[in-house]
């Protein structure tokens, strides 16, 4: 099997591949940024208050959750290339509902968009499998990096368009907030466009073929324990990540700072959560998942520990504390995505990898859910003290998992 993944052919594909998802990712990612920046600002206003704020959030996760299911299955049967691209175009459909539901001022109807809105989420965080298809066993962390540092021109562009895209909101008389989806839906629609187009011959189809005519004890075996571990870095990484970030707006909103202050300090964020992907694949193919996982699980502590001491006028330390939050997660993703990779054979790898994000979403969004509540019941300090627990539960897992024999 390797030697065939090895032959020019194969890797002239490979090569393509990367190109094409780059490019779909550069406009997911400006996609996705939308929902983060001002998502739970919206639903603030309509519901007049912020005890609930953590909804948006959870909302999209869990939407972002059936979509990894479905895009899974389009994989597994048809290609990446028509799964990619279906939930590119859903999350396309659901930022146009949320314009709609913002000039109706129909909160069930947001709702109902920001569920469907999270198929974009999804499809932008499965794309990083794509890359791994066709990749040599030694360069799979390098493939994911490379298919997450792409995110990064769109998801800072993002948030920092939230002015133009207002003005552009208030041009066509829709209210100001919306107009960041407006950038959201034309992002994913491109995105969807590029990959249902351009992914040809499909990654997953090619190495699916090259798997089936392999001999059996080249076509891999199932490594529980990997997928386990990396599954639970992966979860727990999201869950502290979603968690401080889902409120940093509403924190920083509640302390008279401007909406453009908010999106350079998320903006960072999201840089930080993807532009380390260009050394953070070298460094997990080099030192290892297990170490990148322990250093993740550190980093995060850090980012908690950042956010929870920075003053609530300290535009510097929220932007520091949130930049180390993405690195953190970072960290995590790629070394629990190379593992659950390494841990699975060709043929089982879509369905595996489709329920381990389902479980990063359906836990993301109990993170958005009980970050507004124990912020409202208590204050953002608190939020943050409890994500540097969490990191430390990461730390502890890992270590006690790496001396059992469990190897990443």
């Amino acid at each position: 099997m390797t030697r065939q993944l090895d032959s020019p052919a194969v890797q002239k594909v490979y090569q393509h591949t990367i190109r094409t998802v780059i490019f779909s990712q550069m406009l997911g990612g400006a996609g996705l940024a939308a929902g983060i920046t001002v998502g739970s600002l919206i639903a603030a206003e309509m519901l007049g208050t912020e005890k609930y704020a953590g909804v948006p959030s959870a909302l999209f996760t869990i939407g972002s959750a059936g979509a990894a299911l479905l895009v899974g299955r389009i994989t597994a049967s048809s290609g990446r290339r028509l799964g990619l691209a279906t939930g590119f175009f859903l999350g396309g459909i659901g930022a146009l509902l949320i314009i709609l539901a913002t000039v109706l001022t129909n909160i069930w109807l947001l709702f109902f968009a920001l569920i469907i809105y999270g198929a974009g989420t999804a499809t932008n965080l499965q794309a990083r499998y794509a890359g791994t298809d066709l990749a040599l066993p030694h360069k799979r962390a390098t493939a994911v990096s490379m298919a997450m540092v792409a995110t990064t021109f769109g998801a800072v562009l993002g948030p920092n368009m939230v002015g133009v895209m207002s003005h552009i909101a208030i041009f066509l008389h829709i209210p100001e907030l919306a107009g960041i989806f407006i950038l959201a839906a034309g992002a994913f629609f491109a995105a969807g466009f590029i990959l249902y187009f351009f992914l040809k011959p499909d990654p997953y189809i090619l190495a699916r073929d090259i798997a089936i005519e392999a001999p059996i004890e080249e076509q891999g075996i199932h490594n529980q324990g990997l997928i386990y571990l990396g599954g639970f870095v992966m979860v727990m990484t999201q869950i502290i990540m979603v968690a401080i970030m889902t409120m940093t707006p509403l924190h920083m909103q509640h302390h008279q700072h401007s909406v453009n202050a908010i999106g350079l300090v998320i903006s960072f964020h999201i840089a930080s959560m993807y532009l380390p992907s260009l050394i953070t694949g070298t460094l997990v193919d080099k030192i290892g998942t297990h170490k990148m996982a322990l250093i993740a699980g550190f980093v995060l502590g850090l980012a908690a520990m950042t956010t929870m001491l920075a003053p609530t006028d300290s535009v510097l330390l929220l932007t520091l504390g949130l930049s180390l939050l993405g690195i953190g997660w970072n960290f995590g993703l790629i070394s629990g995505t190379t593992a659950v990779v390494d841990g699975t054979n060709t043929l089982e790898r879509p369905k595996v990898q489709s329920r381990i994000d389902v479980l990063i979403a359906v836990f993301g969004s109990l993170a958005g859910i009980l970050s507004g509540v124990i912020v409202n019941y208590s204050d953002y300090a608190v939020l943050s003290f409890i994500g540097i627990l969490l990191a430390v539960f990461i730390i502890i897992v890992v270590f006690i998992t790496r001396k059992k024999g469990v190897r990443m």
